[in-house]
């Protein structure tokens, strides 16, 4: 098998408002979209970031159509991360978990986009 592409998609009440969220405050840009869909990218990231709206007819499997993007989140591996911190702060993005360092290295933090989906900055400590 080889993958040539990869992406994650999400179930969300209001696609526009999580994919505006993410091109103003982390620089994902709009590949696609269309009625209840936005799909976007970053050269960087190694993935396009999906938003569906929830209960959409063609979403597949059907048993999953109505559910949401509930109890994930979205971890981003950055190089400055009390600088991301700074910047996003001063971009007046509330944030959900303050800056901490785990014992095994992990410093990160979290926001909560307008749909409730978590996204993670982290940067590993030497």
């Amino acid at each position: 098998m080889k993958i040539s592409a990869s992406a994650i998609s999400l179930n969300v009440d209001d696609p526009v408002a999580s994919a505006s969220f993410v091109k103003e405050h982390f620089g994902f840009v709009e590949e696609m979209a269309d009625d209840g869909f936005v799909s976007l990218s970053r050269d960087d990231a190694g993935f396009n970031l999906i938003y569906l709206r929830t209960g959409l007819p063609s979403f597949k499997p059907e048993h999953m159509r109505g559910h949401t993007a509930d109890g994930l989140l979205i971890a981003f591996v950055v190089d400055d991360i009390d600088g991301e911190y700074a910047r996003l702060r001063g971009e007046g993005v509330a944030i959900t978990t303050p800056i901490q360092t785990e014992p095994w290295g992990e410093r990160f933090f979290q926001v909560t986009d307008p749909n409730g989906v978590v996204l993670q900055l982290v940067q590993w400590m030497t």
